[in-house]
């Protein structure tokens, strides 16, 4: 009987399908909801911070304004009361001036009355004498004291005036001016328009402007700070606000950054010679660029790494080196991949060559030989990206390229079909060219103090370039089937490395002009499978 109930099964097994089916459409749905809810508490949970933090803030300002506010009427008070005592010295000293002149005037006068008194007698005593020659006598000597008496000098005019209503005071004007006394008006928000602001050249210039015309702002403050997350800028972020004060006008460029987040933050306030007024609504700006760090695990023992330096050291691990000696190697490092021109994350933290261990400096990425390599720690498989190095005065050979991270622990940069450099080896004589699958080809150029390395995966090139004229050097045209990961070599000296900058304008602008001709001769040129 059997063929009587195969049609239930086939039946049965359909029924399984349209079940499975309909729980996997039931299962998609319920994950769509679950991430739009978790989305929503993550915005609602932010939005509570920013409320609490805003509550915090009215009576944190409240308290200081408070505090101004009394600062303000003490600072009023002490320069009354200074004004005060000014005023009153000034009275007062007059007063003792005029005191003197009129003392000094009294005692004169007092002088003169008595020695005018005291020949007034003489002269009355005179006229009683009978004797003419004494007569006469007397007479002359009466003539010539009137003659010389102070009576008849002194200037009978008080030589000041006992009025002093020209020290006298109104305050009615400044009276009404403190009764109509008010708290100065608040500049109002300016605007930043995102369509304005301009992220290039690891520079943002950010513009803005006020609702309407406020004569009395004396400046404006500007805040930024870099963050992961897109939209509004959270309370609990992991980067605190950065302030730029007293800007005259109403845009400000920000130059020189390291794009090491995916976003920045600005917000913008006017202020006048009081008061600041309320923060502009928060923009949020998007910052791409790569950013990694060397990796300390996949380098040669005789290299010592720190995050974005790398140096030569002859002594460095031998003696890890004789313990793992024979190993088969095991395990890889881990790397990071960056698709569709995405701006890179930022690095772990990483230990000091000295304090690895040998099992992680044996591990199969680790180089050895004379190949004195090391990679960065992040890898490419998608977009346009950029970096620099600097190498020391006295570096006797370096290589800056990129890599399939499949490169053997013996393998050298550029003596590999996956492998493209910059080469310079300044030991006895200077040598710089360019390396790509055992063939190098000869530069004749100066060796730039700055390289930069400009890397288009999808568009299949790798361009150097010297970083401060941004003139090209070399460039290597290929197809990228697999993610490439940076590489270096450093022997005798050692290089800074500068990551989290954009695609300078100049090489964009350069790589158009190109057209996608390359400066890279045939033989150098290749698809890589």
């Amino acid at each position: 009987m059997w063929w009587i109930s195969a049609p239930k099964c086939k039946c049965s097994c359909l029924m399984l399908k349209s079940t499975a089916s309909a729980y996997n459409l039931v299962e998609e749905a319920l994950q769509r909801i679950i991430t739009t809810l978790a989305n929503k508490n993550d915005e609602i949970q932010n939005f509570i911070d920013t409320l609490n933090h805003r509550l915090r803030g009215v009576q944190a300002n409240s308290s200081k304004v408070l505090s101004d506010l009394d600062d303000e009427f003490d600072s009023l008070y002490s320069f009354l009361d200074e004004m005060k005592e000014s005023m009153t010295n000034t009275i007062k000293q007059e007063q003792a001036q005029k005191m003197q002149e009129l003392q000094n005037q009294l005692s004169q006068c007092t002088k003169a009355l008595e020695s005018s008194e005291e020949l007034l007698e003489f002269a009355s005593q005179s006229v009683s004498i009978k004797e003419p020659e004494e007569f006469t006598k007397a007479a002359r000597q009466i003539k010539d004291r009137v003659t010389m008496a102070p009576a008849f000098r002194l200037s009978l005019k008080p030589k000041v005036s006992d009025n002093m209503t020209h020290l006298m005071v109104d305050f009615s004007q400044e009276r009404k001016i403190i009764q109509s006394l008010k708290f100065l008006p608040v500049p109002k928000a300016p605007e930043i328009d995102p369509a304005d602001c301009i992220v290039a050249d690891n520079c943002v210039s950010v513009a803005w402007r006020m609702p309407e015309e406020d004569s009395k702002i004396d400046h404006y403050v500007l805040e930024y700070r870099k963050t992961n997350y897109e939209g509004l800028p959270r309370v609990k972020d992991e980067r605190c606000w950065e302030l730029i004060d007293h800007i005259k006008d109403t845009e400000y460029t920000l130059s020189g950054l390291r794009f090491d987040s995916k976003y920045m933050n600005f917000r913008v306030r006017a202020c006048n010679k009081a008061v600041a007024g309320e923060y502009s609504d928060p923009v949020t700006l998007e910052t791409k660029a790569l950013t990694f760090s060397f990796d300390n695990t996949s380098s040669h023992l005789n290299l010592k790494v720190e995050e974005s330096f790398v140096e030569w050291d002859p002594t460095g691990g031998k003696s890890q080196e004789n313990k793992v000696k024979g190993k088969e190697n095991k395990g890889s490092g881990h790397v990071t991949l960056l698709k569709n021109n995405t701006s890179g994350t930022p690095s772990p933290k990483r230990t000091s060559v000295t304090s690895r261990p040998a099992t992680v400096r044996g591990s199969r990425d680790r180089f050895t030989g004379e190949s004195y390599t090391v990679l960065g720690d992040a890898a490419v498989e998608g977009g346009q990206h950029y970096w620099e190095v600097i190498a020391q005065k006295d570096c006797k050979s370096y290589s800056v390229g990129i890599t399939h991270k499949t490169i053997g622990k013996f393998d050298q940069l550029g003596k590999t079909n996956t492998s493209w450099c910059l080469y310079v080896n300044n030991w006895l004589q200077t040598t710089f060219a360019a390396k790509h699958n055992n063939k190098a080809k000869a530069l004749e150029m100066t060796v730039p103090d700055r390289i930069g390395i400009y890397c288009d995966f999808d568009g299949g090139q790798l361009a150097f370039y010297n970083a401060d004229t941004k003139q090209l050097i070399y460039s290597f045209k290929t197809k990228f089937t697999q993610p490439i990961i940076p590489g270096f070599m450093v022997w005798c000296g050692g290089i800074t490395l500068y990551t989290g900058l954009q695609v300078p304008s100049a090489v964009k602008t350069l790589q158009k002009s190109e057209n996608g001709m390359s400066g890279s001769s045939s033989s150098l040129t290749s698809a890589v499978q």
